[in-house]
């Protein structure tokens, strides 16, 4: 593993709350996203992962649009998704937006592709959740083909054959970076080793250490399938910084709460407690919350234990305010990021 881990957030635009609790216009959250964008660049933060969801508790749908706002008004940070649905869109014209953000941000685009943790654009575009599998091992296939920039001809069950057709505009400097972004599952993390693409691992429950057994999978398949056992690994996971531990697990907890129960009453979860998010907070947790050196130390211990190249810190919590995450980007850049670096050094 690289000591110049690279350190990102993600963000899924949460709708977050006003000074009086009150949610604010979906319209404010994506301006603020926008915001939260620029200050990563400025910090010297080297990713912005924006997340594609279709229900009121988030603003973001169309997550390209949104980083291309913030690649006007940025000058190096990389710019993705966190992730594009692709088994309910089409994979042409996924790369035809992530190709028209490349050229416009002069090459800084990446693609996160996965199968989302919501199933709402599924009915919305007229989607089929029985072929939930199908419709994404068909359409990931189809971008892999779309991604070398060559005219294709391709034929699948589920989506139009193509018949040596090209897909503009082209890239101006190589392939467009694409990961595949997977959860627990060992198939997932296969599959992206058969395609020759990166792995970005989803942290959102328990301790990060149990996922070595997947980034362990991941660089065998590699090899035995032929491809580049090079191939970077990074992790997701949420998270919160503010000046000390208690700061940030007090401000973080009654979002963290509400957005926990409000997802967990459609999943069938138990009522979050605290006691929980304490031990998610601690080492063996999912969740990165603290002082900037507590965050600092665990993202160090997973990098050197998972043997990971990117870190991103899912930064938005449900109704957490954009005053507080803009001053948790801050620190992340301005002293989350250098003590991390120390560490590995």
């Amino acid at each position: 593993m690289s000591t110049k881990l690279e350190l990102g957030i993600d963000t899924f635009g949460d709708v977050t709350n006003d000074a009086d609790g009150q949610p604010l216009p979906q319209a404010q959250v994506l301006r603020n996203v926008v915001a939260e964008g620029v200050l990563a660049d400025q910090v010297g933060l080297d990713f912005i992962g924006v997340g594609e969801h279709h229900r009121k508790d988030f603003a973001v749908s169309a997550p390209e649009v949104v980083l291309a706002a913030i690649a006007g008004q940025t000058e190096r940070i990389h710019l993705g998704s966190a992730v594009t649905v692709l088994s309910s869109d089409d994979p042409v014209r996924v790369f035809q937006r992530f190709a028209t953000l490349d050229g416009v941000s002069g090459g800084r685009a990446e693609v996160i592709l996965g199968r989302g943790s919501f199933i709402e654009s599924f009915p919305l575009f007229g989607y089929d959740l029985g072929q939930y599998e199908e419709l994404f091992e068909e359409k990931l296939n189809l971008f892999t083909e779309v991604r070398k920039q060559e005219p294709v001809s391709w034929t699948g069950a589920l989506r139009a054959s193509l018949d040596g057709q090209s897909v503009y505009p082209h890239l101006e400097n190589g392939l467009l970076k694409t990961w595949i972004g997977v959860g627990g599952s060992p198939e997932s993390v296969v599959r992206a080793a058969h395609y020759g693409l990166p792995l970005m691992l989803a942290i959102i429950g328990g301790g990060p250490m149990r996922f070595k057994p997947l980034a362990e999978l991941y660089r065998n398949a590699l090899e035995q399938s032929g491809q580049d056992a090079s191939l970077p690994i990074g992790v997701h996971s949420p998270g919160f910084i503010a000046a000390t531990d208690e700061e940030a697990k007090e401000t973080l907890w009654p979002h963290y709460e509400a957005m926990t129960n409000r997802i967990g009453r459609e999943r069938g979860w138990p009522p979050a407690t605290r006691a929980r998010f304490e031990h998610e907070a601690g080492e063996d947790g999912a969740l990165f919350v603290g002082s900037p050196e507590t965050v600092a130390k665990k993202i160090a211990y997973t990098a050197n234990g998972l043997g990971i190249e990117r870190f991103d810190l899912k930064i938005s919590n449900g109704t957490l305010g954009h005053d507080h995450l803009m001053k948790a980007i801050e620190l992340y850049g301005t002293e989350v990021a250098p003590r991390v670096h120390e560490l590995l050094s």
